[in-house]
C-alpha cells in the first residue's frame, strides 16, 4: 500500500491535495460536496498498474470502507476497521513479474 500511495502522491500530488482539503473542510457534506475532486483523484490514479491491480485485488473491502464513510459522514473515525482492512488487503498486493 505505501508504494501505491507513493506512486498516487508523485503522479496526482494535486489532486490527493485538493481533495483532502475538501474532505477536511466539509465533515458532514463531503460525500456529495467532494465528489468531482474525488472522481478526479481516482482517475489519475487509475492510469498506475499498482493502483489497477489493487483496486482489482481489494475492490470489496475499499467497497466496505466507502459504505461505512457514507453511514458515518459525521464520525469517520467509526470506519477505522474498514480502511485497515483495505490497507492489508492492498499490502499484500504486488504486480505480476
Amino acid at each position: 500500500m505505501q508504494a501505491a500511495l507513493e506512486i498516487t502522491a508523485r503522479y496526482c500530488r494535486n489532486e490527493m491535495e485538493q481533495y483532502g482539503r475538501c474532505v477536511a473542510a466539509s465533515p458532514t457534506s463531503w460525500q456529495t460536496d467532494c465528489h468531482s475532486l474525488r472522481l478526479s483523484m481516482s482517475r489519475c490514479a487509475a492510469t498506475h498498474p499498482i493502483v489497477q491491480r489493487i483496486r482489482e485485488d481489494c475492490a470489496e473491502p475499499f467497497t466496505a470502507f466507502e459504505q461505512c464513510l457514507k453511514e458515518n459522514q459525521a464520525s469517520v473515525l467509526n470506519c477505522s476497521e474498514h480502511v485497515n482492512a483495505f490497507l492489508r488487503c492492498a499490502e499484500r498486493v504486488k504486480l505480476p513479474a
